[in-house]
């Protein structure tokens, strides 16, 4: 089976991202309350979103120069280490946390706290849990020493 169309029926992180930022924003128009961040501090999460958003696109330009595989389901090809990748094993998945966080504290809802909290849950659990096991297999004691040496996320 191709692996290319294999992973074309599978929810990519991005979407993931997008789908829950959604849900933030439904959720904001239809349970507006309980509200835990005053409306004078929601503006602030534009940063965490500009910045979650940049180090997502940063990262994700890294995967294009080094020419590897972004595909989350794809064999990947190449183990990159540096730049982003020497500070966190994760850099376009700490970007969309980030966004997360932001588009969270943008609506100041409880609810949209909690989806934010559970994007970054299945992202560690799911996501990030099964590229770790295909770089394992795919990298082995070199991919094991890189990340002894690099955090998780950041």
């Amino acid at each position: 089976m191709n692996t290319s169309n294999a992973s074309s029926h599978k929810l990519l992180p991005p979407i993931l991202l997008l789908l829950v930022v959604a849900a933030m924003g439904l959720t904001h128009v239809v349970l507006p309350r309980p509200s835990v961040l005053p409306a004078a501090y929601r503006w602030s999460g534009l940063v965490p979103l500009a910045l979650g958003i940049a180090v997502a696109v940063a990262a994700r330009a890294q995967f294009a120069r080094a020419a590897t595989e972004i595909n989350t389901f794809a064999e990947p090809t190449r183990l990159v280490t540096g730049g982003l990748f020497r500070l966190s094993r994760n850099p376009m998945y700490l970007g969309m946390g980030l966004a997360a966080a932001g588009a969270a504290m943008l609506s100041g809802t409880a609810a949209a706290f909690l989806l934010a909290a559970a994007f970054v849950v299945v992202v560690d659990r799911w996501y990030i849990a099964f590229e770790e096991r295909r770089m394992r297999a795919r990298f082995g004691v070199l991919y094991e020493a890189y990340a002894r040496s690099t955090r998780r996320w950041f």
